[in-house]
């Protein structure tokens, strides 16, 4: 039987930053993985030379905890086009772009007939607090993103088929019914930096998280799945798959949402899922830009050619786009469905590309009504913990200061001991 300070359940973000952070104060840290390898959520697969993410990820360089936990050099981070290209429901393409990162774009979003006056000044109302106060319009009354567009105005074009959609794909959430205070939050983190994507996909960040934390004295052990968690006299005991019994002062349970509750018994938070297609293409597509489909004629939430970015993640002469829907119990799109709405956004050609992998991920993102909640207690029993982005907000910042936060907690206990 081994016997350990603290064990942490899970290598994905959480648990990864959680054992850099043990592992650097002196703790003895063993990291339990269910899967062959790191990185939870954020996984890269090469297939037939293409580079696959296990879903449709970005990664938003500006963030604080990003930024704090990994050198961002090391990952050749290449920034997307901070512009959209919308499919109207007359057929026609239209393009809105950054106008500072993208000032050649800027006759095209005029003239796109999106971004009308009274848009623009709801989207001033919604948008102005907290970008120059966040702190201020964090504290007042929080609300759907739904009732916070509605409150400002924003009920135009530019909200209906530009910012619904969009962020129906970062939130995987349709129905508008996201905490307005944590959209505003997100939308304001886009400001200071583009968002993009590691040059050999976004498994680099936790790969990245498992080097840092084998550095500083953390064993990250994979294919260990725990089958049980209970607590004995003044320890906890770990079984695992290959390692038998292991005892623990402390415990770290760093799991998916899905699966909190085979560990311990507390309610599942509620979860949103995605589905993903990739596609091979022999000829460039259309535009680098991301595509939305404003007139909502399918289940495709957006679009994006990532080679025309990162020409590394297709074969030379060949072309990788995603295609990124809602996805749920009672509605997981068809590859007919996809390939139909595919034709309206990226034209007849697309009937030719080649479908390499589907990727249903059910427990995509933690849901996040309102009120946004603040962050969930890390200890939640003598020497037993949680980390994960269901304890923050659902995204790679959440996760990256949950491991923190579950982390200082069990050293702040250890200090009381």
């Amino acid at each position: 039987m081994q016997t350990h300070d603290v064990v942490v359940i899970g290598a994905g973000l959480a648990g990864l930053r959680c054992a850099v952070e043990l592992a650097a104060r002196g703790r003895e840290v063993v990291v339990l993985e269910a899967g062959d390898r790191v990185g939870g959520r954020q996984r890269t697969d090469r297939v037939d030379g293409f580079t696959l993410d296990r879903g449709f990820h970005v990664l938003n360089t500006a963030y604080p905890a990003v930024r704090a936990s990994v050198d961002i050099d090391r990952l050749k981070v290449r920034a997307f086009p901070t512009a959209v290209r919308v499919r109207r429901a007359d057929g026609s393409m239209t393009t809105l772009g950054h106008p500072l990162r993208h000032p050649q774009l800027l006759p095209a979003t005029l003239a796109s007939g999106l971004a009308t006056p009274r848009d623009l000044a709801g989207l001033l109302r919604w948008f102005g607090p907290i970008a120059l106060r966040p702190r201020v319009a964090v504290t007042r009354a929080d609300r759907t993103i739904g009732e916070g567009w509605d409150a400002a105005g924003l009920t135009g074009p530019l909200r209906t088929d530009v910012l619904s959609p969009f962020f129906s794909g970062v939130l995987a959430d349709a129905s508008e019914s996201t905490s307005d205070t944590y959209v505003r939050l997100l939308a304001r983190s886009f400001l200071p930096a583009a968002a993009g994507l590691p040059r050999d996909g976004i498994g680099m960040l936790p790969r990245a998280l498992a080097s840092r934390a084998r550095a500083v004295g953390a064993d990250i052990r994979v294919g260990r799945a725990v089958s049980r968690l209970r607590r004995r006299e003044n320890r906890w005991e770990v079984r695992a798959l290959g390692e038998g019994r292991l005892l623990a002062r402390d415990v770290v349970v760093a799991v998916g949402a899905e699966a909190l509750n085979t560990l311990i018994d507390m309610p599942v938070p509620a979860t949103r899922g995605l589905q993903t297609w990739w596609f091979a293409a022999e000829e460039p597509p259309a535009s680098a830009i991301l595509t939305l489909d404003g007139a909502r004629e399918g289940p495709i939430v957006n679009s994006l050619a990532i080679s025309a970015t990162i020409p590394q993640a297709a074969p030379r002469g060949r072309h990788l786009i995603q295609a990124t829907c809602l996805r749920a119990p009672d509605r997981v799109a068809t590859e007919a469905d996809v390939r139909a709405q595919l034709s309206r956004m990226w034209g007849p050609g697309s009937a030719s590309w080649e479908l390499l992998r589907r990727d249903d991920i059910p427990h995509a993102l933690p849901a996040l009504p309102p009120p946004m909640r603040r962050p969930s207690p890390a200890r939640i029993a003598d020497g037993l913990y949680l980390a994960g982005d269901h304890r923050e907000t659902p995204s790679i910042q959440g996760a990256l200061v949950s491991g923190v936060r579950a982390a200082r907690s069990v050293l702040g206990a250890t200090v009381r001991r």
